[in-house]
């Protein structure tokens, strides 16, 4: 019988081997074969992942991804407990950038007015983030 033997280096070559050893060594493969689908199938190789990727974060990235989510929780509880005109208010200065004094000229109130609305903000903001 004729064997088909692979080598380290990649190299192939037809072996002749008796007819005993030839089913001995088919039979191994064979079982070799079953027992890699089996493994495969049921197991991922940790080989194959990326430890700092997405499966496994590294321990300080989970603590501050944890610190991030309960800032941001805190931070809808707070946006909530504002009125939709306090919303507006904080948008304008903050997210905007706009001064004051240009959303007081655009109201037509005193630019101590929107100051003060800003100070009741932070304030009702407060009891949040301390």
């Amino acid at each position: 019988m004729k064997i088909q033997y692979q080598f380290v280096n990649g190299e192939s070559r037809e072996i002749e081997v008796a007819d005993e050893l030839g089913a001995v060594l088919l039979d191994l493969d064979r079982i070799e074969y079953n027992n890699n689908q089996t493994e495969t199938r049921r197991h991922t190789s940790l080989d194959g992942m990326d430890f700092e990727g997405g499966l496994f974060v590294a321990p300080d990235d989970t603590e501050q991804a944890a610190e991030l989510r309960a800032d941001l929780s805190a931070l809808a509880r707070a946006m909530a407990a504002l009125s939709a005109d306090q919303r507006a208010l904080l948008q304008k200065v903050y997210f905007e950038g706009r001064s004051i004094a240009d959303i007081a000229r655009e109201e037509g109130v005193a630019r101590q007015s929107i100051h003060e609305r800003m100070e009741r903000i932070k304030n009702k903001l407060k009891v949040f983030f301390t």
